[in-house]
């Protein structure tokens, strides 16, 4: 979520939202480097397409995860709910 849409929610709705959106670093580093793995193993056998372009998108979605709870974190703090 951006910033401007968690400044509309209610103080319920931000608490359960970060109850759900806990980050942890080592499942979601353990499936980027398994994405990796398969971009290396596409590489090597000459399967470079569309199916490669699956991997690169979800290791994007798995580093912006830390920013979305960065901006939940500072909307709790800044509503002093934290």
């Amino acid at each position: 979520m951006k910033p401007e849409e968690l400044s509309q929610l209610t103080d319920e709705q931000l608490l359960e939202l970060a109850k759900q959106n806990k980050p942890s670093p080592v499942i979601d580093a353990f499936f980027i480097g398994f994405l990796i793995g398969l971009i290396i193993y596409g590489a090597i056998v000459n399967a470079l397409g569309f199916l490669s372009v699956i991997p690169l998108f979800l290791i994007y979605k798995f580093l912006k995860k830390p920013q979305q709870h960065k901006d939940l974190m500072n909307e709790l703090e800044k509503r002093g709910l934290k």
